[in-house]
């Protein structure tokens, strides 16, 4: 079963990997945000979450009826919730000016 889950950006991370530090259920995760415009979202907002991605934008009454629908789907939420804790972001750190970009190392973030 594929669901999202609602959390609350807390920080907006610098960089051009377009993350951003959110909060679900009071855990704290690396997601990428790539789907919106520039300033689209920010601090406070409340997004959609699947597998590690931002999919939209929801206000924080659509973000508390989504939280309570999914606890009262028992195994389904407690699924996503570890898909969630098990998600990486992967971010390519800056190759030196001697490496290709192609073989600069992966590093996970969150």
């Amino acid at each position: 079963m594929c669901l999202g889950i609602p959390g609350q950006i807390v920080e907006l991370l610098d960089g051009d990997e377009q993350l951003a530090r959110v909060e679900v259920t009071g855990v704290r995760r690396t997601i990428n945000v790539g789907l919106f415009d520039d300033g689209e979202i920010g601090v406070g907002d409340w997004v959609l979450i699947h597998v590690g991605f931002a999919m939209s934008k929801i206000d924080e009454e659509e973000a508390a009826m989504a939280l309570s629908s999914l606890r009262m789907m028992g195994q389904g939420y407690d699924e996503e919730i570890e898909a969630l804790l098990a998600s990486r972001v992967e971010v390519r750190e800056q190759a030196s000016a001697s490496e290709p970009e192609s073989t600069a190392p992966l590093r996970s973030v969150g």
